[in-house]
C-alpha cells in the first residue's frame, strides 16, 4: 500500500482538521500552500470558530453588517460592535474565538447617577458608546454591574475590567482605597485599588525609597504592600484606563456575575471620574 500524502486528502477533510485548531492557526496555515489556503478559508472551518448563537447576536446589532463568507463575518465580529440598543458591545476574541462584552455606564447601577448635581451624562471622547457619565461630586461612590454567565463562552476564565478616565479636575478619588469585588455563586474576591495614575504611585514609592534608603527592611515592607495592591489603573490602547475588578471561571451554568467598585468609608468629596463601562474578556 502506498503512503497517503497530505495533498491527496479531500478539501473538506483538511478543513475538518483545521477546524480543530484556532483562528490564528487557521490563518497561519494559509501560508503553507494554495491547498491549505482553500481549506482554511472554507465556511466549514469558520463556522466552528463562530459562536453557536451568532445569528442571534447579529440580530441584536445596532448597525447591520454585510459579509461575504463565514471568515469575513468572524473578523467583522472581532471588532467591538454595538448591540442591545447601543448599551453593550459584543466582540469575538481573535485568538481564542471566545465572546467578549462591554456593559456601558447605562447598563450599570451607579448610586445617584440620575441626579444632575452629582453625575453628568454626556458624550465622552473616544468612547464606543453614545453617552458615558462623569462624576461631578459625591461623598459615597458605588458602581455595580451584573451579567449572566450564559452570555459568555463556557469553560473559560474571564477577567472583568472597569474602564474609566480621570479628568484634569479629578479630586478625592485616591484619598482612600476603593473596594473592588467580583462574585459568582459561592466565589467572591474582594481587593482594594486607588483611582489614580500609576506615576503617582511610582513617585510615592520613590519618595519612600529615598527616605528609607538606609533602611532596607522598610523598603521591603513597603514593597510587599504594593504587591498586595496589584489592582492599579492601567492604560489601554484605546486611551482609556482600566482596573481589573477580578477574574472568574465560566463553567457554562446559569449564574449571575456581580461586579463592583465602591468607596463608602470616607466622608470626603470626590469627583472627576469618567466611566465608560465594564468589559468582560477571556484571560490568556
Amino acid at each position: 500500500m502506498g503512503t497517503t500524502q497530505i495533498q491527496d486528502l479531500p478539501k473538506d477533510c483538511l478543513a475538518h482538521i483545521i477546524a480543530f485548531t484556532t483562528p490564528r492557526d487557521a490563518c497561519q496555515s494559509m501560508l503553507v500552500s494554495t491547498m491549505f489556503r482553500n481549506s482554511a478559508e472554507s465556511d466549514l472551518v469558520w463556522n466552528k470558530f463562530l459562536p453557536y448563537n451568532y445569528r442571534d447576536i447579529i440580530s441584536k446589532l445596532v448597525y447591520p453588517i454585510e459579509f461575504s463568507s463565514k471568515m469575513d463575518l468572524f473578523f467583522k465580529l472581532s471588532t467591538p460592535l454595538l448591540i442591545d440598543g447601543g448599551n453593550k458591545t459584543f466582540a469575538i476574541d481573535k485568538f481564542t474565538n471566545k465572546k467578549c462584552y462591554m456593559l456601558s455606564a447605562r447598563e450599570l447601577s451607579i448610586a445617584w447617577a440620575s441626579h444632575p448635581l452629582y453625575w453628568c451624562w454626556k458624550r465622552l471622547l473616544h468612547s464606543r458608546f453614545l453617552k458615558g457619565v462623569e462624576l461631578i461630586m459625591v461623598c459615597s461612590l458605588q458602581i455595580h454591574g451584573t451579567i449572566n454567565t450564559r452570555m459568555l463562552s463556557k469553560n473559560t476564565t474571564y477577567g472583568a475590567y472597569l474602564v474609566v478616565k480621570l479628568a484634569d479636575r479629578a479630586f478625592g478619588l485616591d484619598s482612600l482605597p476603593s473596594e473592588i469585588s467580583i462574585e459568582v455563586g459561592n466565589y467572591k474576591l474582594i481587593r482594594n485599588t486607588y483611582l489614580r495614575h500609576n506615576e503617582h504611585k511610582k513617585q510615592e514609592f520613590e519618595h519612600i525609597f529615598t527616605r528609607n534608603k538606609t533602611d532596607r527592611s522598610g523598603l521591603q515592607s513597603r514593597s510587599k504592600v504594593c504587591e498586595a495592591e496589584e489592582c492599579d489603573l492601567r492604560e489601554r490602547k484605546d486611551g482609556w484606563l482600566e482596573v481589573e475588578l477580578g477574574e472568574f471561571y465560566c463553567d457554562g451554568k446559569d449564574k449571575e456575575v456581580k461586579m463592583s467598585l465602591k468607596e463608602v468609608k470616607g466622608v470626603h468629596l470626590k469627583g472627576g471620574l469618567l466611566i465608560e463601562g465594564i468589559e468582560l474578556r477571556p484571560k490568556y
